[in-house]
């Protein structure tokens, strides 16, 4: 249990498994059906990542003394980072919430690709 619990721990702060789950992401793309479908799902992930840095940015512009979280410390940021991740996945995967960059690649980029 200890071991795994070290396993876990240690991928989590691990920038390689952030990076490999980045590329987990790319390849359920690639699974998709028509080409079509990959270009929705590639421009909601190239908001997703949009969303994600940007809320990043965001977050380094306020004080975080007395905050709900408390002080820095790379537990936390790790959390956090994965917090907006998920928070901007769900932002533009749903059509009311989403800034709109995934729809102009889609409708820029379908007359490239056959279905």
């Amino acid at each position: 249990m200890e071991n795994s619990i070290n396993s876990i721990t240690s991928n989590v702060l691990n920038r390689q498994g952030l990076v490999n789950n980045d590329i987990g992401v790319f390849n359920k793309i690639k699974e998709t059906g028509g080409q079509k479908a990959q270009l929705k799902k590639v421009g909601q992930e190239f908001e997703t990542l949009f969303m994600t840095k940007m809320m990043s940015l965001m977050d380094k512009t306020v004080d975080k003394e007395g905050g709900i979280l408390g002080g820095e410390s790379k537990y936390v940021d790790t959390f956090k980072s994965h917090v907006f991740q998920e928070v901007s996945r769900q932002l533009s995967s749903n059509p009311h919430t989403s800034i709109g960059i995934a729809s102009q690649i889609y409708k820029q980029m379908e007359r490239y690709v056959q279905d």
